[in-house]
């Protein structure tokens, strides 16, 4: 009988890590070899990596064994405390001059000038190579990604799994038509999942590409990128949106830099800021910005002006990254926006917003 139970347990674990694995090699995307080609020739890449202008801390390889244990006993602190509402997106036959979709985390729907412009779409369960282990959502997506409108771009800010996700990629190539706009290095994932080359457009800081009426150029963040145990062997990048009449801003993943009001200078004020606000930490300060400094980092896309423009937050809500509660990093983007009159637009997730006639919202991530 022990025998027997002993090779019952062992055939279970051996189901379980083979179903863990599957899919796994092609999920992790293009090796250094592949991406090397496509990224040597940036002046921000130097000894077999990309490096950020100013220099980022990262956590210490002696901390990262602690901080896993801290992460499996945090318990349900950074989960909602009753189902996330979901809203039924809305898509009019025709895009509108500035309006915004969330799904969920960083990915977004943006209208501009009759345009539609997709930011980092994920709609896995998990933000993982694996289907079986890894982060998963708190929230179904409230649409299917079969279901979306017309897409005229889709941008990729970098590699990590919670923004580049394999499945999601293979489905838009079959569903959409659009190129992807990528940061150098990135483009060699994509052709590994099979994507068109004359759909891939990749990108290094400041170079731009007209598309579809619009000028979109690749610009600077400060964080860092890797899907296996190599790091920065792709570039990261935040993006902008020009139209005819208006313009947005897309930050990706990234820690507070300097090199945004630079950015506001050359290409703002932003009618729209899509700036990150969750998964910060004391012990990584430089690669995920904390509420407060997404409001100070919308303020120097504008000119200096925190009141123009609107942000609408994401990388919050929808997986969970860090320490921090659920609902914090909207509490306390909200306190550090009303003393200097940012206007911030907290969308539910699935809810369509007009951003030139905003209207108030209600606090749904407290009911």
């Amino acid at each position: 009988m022990a025998t027997a139970v002993a090779a019952a347990v062992a055939a279970a674990g051996a189901a379980w890590v083979a179903s863990a694995a599957r899919g796994v090699p092609s999920s992790l995307g293009a090796s250094r070899a592949a991406v090397r080609p496509y990224a040597a020739a940036s002046s921000h890449y130097r000894d077999g990596r990309f490096h950020n202008t100013a220099p980022a801390s990262v956590v210490d390889p002696a901390e990262q064994a602690s901080i896993g244990m801290a992460m499996l006993r945090r318990g349900d602190r950074g989960k909602p405390p009753r189902p996330v509402p979901l809203a039924t997106p809305l898509a009019p036959a025709d895009a509108a001059d500035l309006a915004a979709t969330w799904f969920g985390h960083s990915s977004v729907i943006v209208e501009i000038d009759g345009r539609r412009v997709l930011t980092d779409p994920v709609w896995s369960r998990r933000v993982s190579p694996s289907r079986v282990v890894g982060p998963s959502r708190l929230h179904p997506v409230p649409v299917a990604l079969e279901a979306l409108p017309p897409i005229d771009a889709i941008l990729i800010s970098h590699d990590h799994y919670d923004h580049l996700d394999r499945d999601t990629v293979t489905t838009l190539v079959r569903t959409q038509q659009a190129p992807f706009l990528v940061p150098l290095g990135v483009g060699a994932h994509l052709r590994r999942w099979a994507v068109p080359e004359d759909r891939i457009v990749e990108l290094d800081w400041n170079d731009g590409s007209a598309v579809a009426g619009l000028r979109i150029t690749c610009l600077e963040a400060r964080h860092f990128s890797g899907r296996t145990f190599a790091r920065d062997t792709t570039q990261w990048a935040s993006w902008s949106v020009v139209g005819p009449e208006h313009r947005a801003f897309f930050g990706g993943d990234t820690g507070y830099t300097e090199a945004f009001g630079d950015i506001g200078s050359r290409l703002g004020p932003f009618d729209l800021t899509l700036l990150p606000i969750g998964a910060y930490d004391v012990r990584w300060p430089d690669i995920h910005m904390n509420p407060e400094e997404a409001v100070r980092a919308h303020a120097d896309l504008q000119g200096g002006r925190s009141d123009a423009g609107v942000l609408l937050p994401v990388h919050w809500g929808t997986f969970d990254l860090a320490f921090h509660s659920w609902a914090e990093p909207v509490e306390r983007l909200l306190a550090a926006a009303d003393p200097v009159s940012t206007p911030v637009v907290v969308p539910m997730v699935g809810q369509r917003v007009d951003l030139i006639r905003p209207q108030p919202g209600r606090r749904w991530w407290t009911t």
